[in-house]
């Protein structure tokens, strides 16, 4: 295996490299689901049938959080990145740590979001807003799950094996997936929460 040192050690071979732009391949397919779900909530979100409507189960304290959460995760990603690139192990595992723990208080909050919201009645099927909804957060949510064990599977592996082109291709990968996550959430911050708290 080449290695070029010139290069940042997550792109430092072409097999890295590779894998990186077909990361970026499997990312168009993501934004192509979410771009659907989208779709699919614009279409339904006035169809709330006898159920509630945006601006009566919206809260926006949580909401604030949720974002502060995942802007707050996507900046120490990118210092743990940064940590990385210079070689200093213990502080990326510092960041990518944080970085976790405030993924996963925004599940939190997400979690308590839905009992609230079945508590309240509006549930999955009481109409075609709530459906909508509760997919899209549902597979957002979803993924932020899967990136918070992935996350914890490339610190056990930086760990063990330290920091190596390998390790560092993966972390840079999963950092990758996560600020796509943070960007994700933008969208449903803009334009299903205020917007629905607005009209």
């Amino acid at each position: 295996m080449k290695i070029d040192s010139s290069l940042p050690l997550e792109y430092s071979t072409e097999e890295n490299r590779l894998k990186i732009f077909g990361f970026w391949i499997f990312l168009g397919a993501e934004i192509m689901l979410f771009a659907t779900l989208f779709a699919v909530y614009f279409t339904l979100h006035t169809r709330t049938g006898s159920g509630p409507d945006g601006a009566e189960i919206f809260e926006l304290t949580p909401v604030l959080l949720e974002t502060f959460l995942l802007l707050a995760s996507s900046f120490t990603i990118g210092l743990g990145v940064h940590a990385m690139r210079l070689g200093n192990k213990k502080a990326m595992m510092t960041f990518f740590i944080i970085t976790l723990i405030l993924g996963l208080g925004f599940l939190g909050i997400e979690i308590d979001e839905f009992v609230t919201y079945v508590h309240e009645g509006a549930t999955i099927t009481t109409s075609a807003f709530l459906s909508a909804l509760m997919t899209l957060l549902g597979t957002h949510g979803a993924h932020v799950t899967f990136g918070f064990f992935w996350g914890v599977a490339i610190l056990i592996q930086v760990a063990r094996r330290g920091l190596n082109p390998q390790t560092a291709n993966k972390a840079f990968i999963f950092s990758l997936y996560w600020h796509f996550l943070d960007v994700v959430w933008i969208f449903i911050f803009s334009f299903v929460y205020l917007k629905g708290l607005i009209s």
